[in-house]
C-alpha cells in the first residue's frame, strides 16, 4: 500500500483512469465489430456507412493515447481493404484465410530459391572512361 498521501491519491486516480481507459477500449472494439459485421453481411452500402461513422471513434481513441496511432491506422486500412474487396461474391474472411494458407508456402519458396549474385562493378568502368574520352 502507498505510504504517503500523494501516493495514495495517485493510486485512487490510477483506478479511475484505468476504468475510463477500459471503457474507451470497449468502445473501440464495438466500433470495429460494427464494421466487420456489416462487411460479413455482404451489404456494401451498409459497410461503407458503418466505416464512415466509426472511423472518427477509432481516431478519437488514438488521439487520447488509448491505442497507438499506427494501430488505429492499421485497423482503418484493413477494414477499408475488406470493404473494397466486397465487390465480388467472395467474402473477405475467406480471402484472409486463403492468404494465411498460401503465405507459409511463399516464404518457403523464397528461402529455397538461391540468391542471385550482384553484377560486377567492372562493367561500369569502361562506360565512364568512354564518356570521359568523349568529353575531351
Amino acid at each position: 500500500m502507498a505510504n504517503t498521501a500523494q501516493a495514495r491519491k495517485r493510486a485512487r486516480q490510477a483506478v479511475k483512469q484505468r476504468a475510463h481507459n477500459a471503457s474507451l477500449r470497449s468502445t473501440l472494439r464495438t466500433a470495429i465489430k460494427k464494421i466487420i459485421k456489416a462487411v460479413e453481411a455482404g451489404d456494401k452500402p451498409a459497410a461503407v456507412a458503418a466505416y464512415s461513422e466509426n472511423v472518427s471513434v477509432i481516431d478519437r481513441i488514438a488521439d487520447k493515447n488509448i491505442i497507438h496511432k499506427n494501430k488505429a491506422s492499421r485497423h482503418k486500412s484493413r477494414l477499408n481493404a475488406a470493404i473494397k474487396a466486397m465487390a465480388g461474391t467472395a467474402a473477405p474472411v475467406a480471402k484472409k484465410v486463403a492468404k494465411a494458407v498460401a503465405e507459409p508456402k511463399a516464404k518457403a519458396a523464397v528461402k529455397a530459391a538461391p540468391k542471385a549474385k550482384a553484377a560486377p562493378k567492372a562493367a561500369a568502368a569502361p562506360k565512364a572512361k568512354a564518356a570521359k574520352a568523349k568529353a575531351e
